[in-house]
This record gives structure tokens, C-alpha cells and sequence, in this order.
């Protein structure tokens, strides 16, 4: 009874499907997280009567075939980088990407990992760094006696030094592009790192081409739209109770042969 296999794959895809959901929906908050979409493709069929193979002697074909399916599998879950909207936060650390590109920041294991979430702060040398105390790369240090600091929307960082009448400039926010963002591999932490799909990266000053700009006193939030998920979320629980529905009727056949005398 090939229903029953096929129904079960299909339950197991739609609580992928339920899952992927749920980390969306669960990431609501999340600043600049990207929802991602679960992917299924058909499986293997079973060729019954190949399409194409003769029929008799005079050189007549199939024209159709017949051709059995068992299930379905996951396979991917792609990540989706729209814009997210950006949320005006008055914090001067906070910077939001609108557009294209990834901060850069240093882990400790001396890798690079990638992140739309600019909310930054300042660690106990006045250094850019993430809630984990992971600095910004290229390292924008901000010093003891500065009044304020300005970001440009190119990414230009600018502070008032008490006494002096100039602006000092302390450096440049760049920014990291991939021709692929969705081979980017999530590692936790807002973090994403390169993989061999993502390609690799090019770097290059906000508002230049190919980039987006940065914008002060702001974060970016999540882009996971709740009606949205909320509508797949009920369109998966029930795909998931209809293969249990041919779970159950494959079931209710094996039991009618089994009682035949």
C-alpha cells in the first residue's frame, strides 16, 4: 500500500513546513532577520508502463504512460532579503542598512560573519561593537572625550571633541556584498557566514554603487509579515491533516482485506 509511505511523507514536509513557520513568526523581534520559505520537490516515481515503450509489432507507442509517485521531500529553506522596515531608535550607535549589504564583524575564532543588525554599542576601549561585545570591522573607535558622533548615510562616522571647534573623523562604516545572499549560512546571533553559494564577498562604502546607505539612530526589524505567516501557518496544518486523512484511509483498505474470508 503505496498511500501510506506517500502519506507520511507528505506529514513530515508539512512539519518542516510548520517549523520554518514558527522560527519566523518566533523571530518577529529579531532586528534584521530575514524570514526564509521551505522548498519541496516530488519524489521518485515508480514506471509502471513507461511513456514511449511499443505496443505492438506495427511500431504503435505508449503516448501517456503510467507512472506512480512516492511522496514528497524538503529541499531547501530559502532565505528571503527584502528590505525590512527601519525603526527609528535615537540611540547614535544604532545604524540600519537600507538596501543592500551586511555589516562585518570579527569573531573570536578570527573568522568574518555577516549581519543586517546594527545595533551597536561601545565596549570598555570606546570600540563599535555588537550586544556580544563582537567589534565591527573595519574597527570604528570612539574616543573618551567625544560629545557627539555623527554617521553619514555613506557611512562616514564624524565626532565633537570637547575643546575643539573641528569635526574629527574617526573612520568609515563599510559594507559587504554577495551575489548570492541566500547561500549565506546562518550560524545564530543574527550572524551569517560565507559559503561557497554565497560567493564571496565585495566590500565597498554605503551609497556607492551597488550598496545601500546607513541611516543613524535606527535599526532595521525583521521582515516577517504575521498575516502572511499566520495564513501559511493554517494552509500547512491542514495539508498536514489531509495526509493523515490518506494515512487513515489506507489503513481503513488494509483492514477491509484483511477480513476478506
Amino acid at each position: 500500500m503505496r498511500a501510506l509511505s506517500i502519506g507520511a511523507t507528505g506529514m513530515q514536509a508539512q512539519q518542516l513546513n510548520v517549523e520554518v513557520i514558527s522560527n519566523n513568526i518566533a523571530n518577529i523581534s529579531t532586528t534584521g532577520f530575514k524570514r526564509s520559505r521551505a522548498e519541496f520537490q516530488d519524489m521518485l516515481y515508480e514506471n509502471l508502463r513507461r511513456v514511449g515503450s511499443p505496443t505492438s509489432d506495427n511500431g504503435t507507442l505508449l503516448p501517456s504512460g503510467l507512472q506512480v509517485g512516492l511522496g514528497v521531500r524538503p529541499v531547501a529553506t530559502y532565505r528571503i532579503n527584502e528590505q525590512g522596515n527601519v525603526s527609528v531608535t535615537d540611540n547614535e550607535y544604532d545604524v540600519a542598512v537600507n538596501g543592500r549589504g551586511f555589516f562585518q564583524i570579527d569573531l573570536p575564532d578570527g573568522t568574518t560573519a555577516y549581519t543586517r543588525a546594527g545595533s551597536f554599542q561601545l565596549d570598555e576601549d570606546g570600540q563599535l561593537v555588537t550586544p556580544d561585545g563582537y567589534p565591527l570591522s573595519p574597527a570604528i573607535t570612539i574616543p573618551a572625550n567625544a560629545l557627539s558622533v555623527s554617521i553619514s548615510t555613506a557611512g562616514e562616522v564624524t565626532a565633537e571633541i570637547d575643546g575643539a571647534t573641528a569635526l574629527q573623523s574617526l573612520g568609515s562604516i563599510e559594507l559587504a556584498s554577495f551575489i548570492n545572499p541566500a547561500g549565506l549560512v546562518a550560524i545564530g546571533d543574527n550572524f551569517l557566514t560565507e559559503t561557497a553559494a554565497s560567493g564571496s564577498p565585495t566590500t565597498g562604502a554605503p551609497a556607492s554603487a551597488g550598496f545601500g546607505t546607513v541611516i543613524q539612530g535606527s535599526v532595521e526589524v525583521s521582515n516577517v509579515d504575521v498575516v502572511t505567516e499566520i495564513t501559511n501557518l493554517i494552509t500547512a496544518q491542514r495539508a498536514y491533516e489531509m495526509n493523515s486523512r490518506v494515512i487513515k484511509a489506507a489503513d481503513e483498505m488494509l483492514s477491509t482485506v484483511s477480513q476478506l474470508r
